[in-house]
């Protein structure tokens, strides 16, 4: 965490430089006298952005105490991972979902009827997804 920290930081620096010299450099153009708002506004904002979660960062590793595995010297990449879940391979809801979706865009561009369907589709889908372990030869 201190090395994203270190790294919000350096961004926030970065963005704060950027932001200085396009507002010098849009004043100083003689074609086009003044600020042009947009890009110094954007550019500022960056900045903030950027600042706000180096501190925001800064302060919960100081209120943890505890180093990240990517902060210590001797972590190894596997120190790192997370726990994903369980996920099962022989589903086939997920790809009755995704059809769904993508049938429920396709109502959308072609007729607003067939999002009827799709919504439908989804429902059936989801549930199913979601009580696939409730009955069976997987019932627990």
């Amino acid at each position: 965490m201190r090395a994203n920290t270190i790294l919000f930081w350096i961004l926030a620096g970065f963005f704060g430089v950027s932001a200085a010299l396009y507002g010098y450099w849009t004043w100083i153009d003689e074609t086009q006298p003044g600020l042009e708002p947009a890009g110094l506004v954007a550019l500022s904002l960056t900045t903030i952005l950027a600042a706000f979660i180096a501190f925001y960062l800064g302060r919960v590793h100081s209120a943890q105490g505890a180093e990240l595995p990517e902060d210590r010297l001797d972590a190894n990449i596997d120190d790192g991972d997370a726990e994903l879940g369980f996920f099962s391979p022989w589903s086939w809801w997920p790809i009755m979902l995704a059809g769904s979706a993508a049938l429920l865009f396709l109502g959308l561009a072609i007729g607003f009827w067939i999002s009827y369907i799709a919504v439908v589709v989804g429902v059936i889908s989801l549930v199913g997804w979601v009580y696939e372990y409730y009955r069976g030869n997987f019932a627990r």
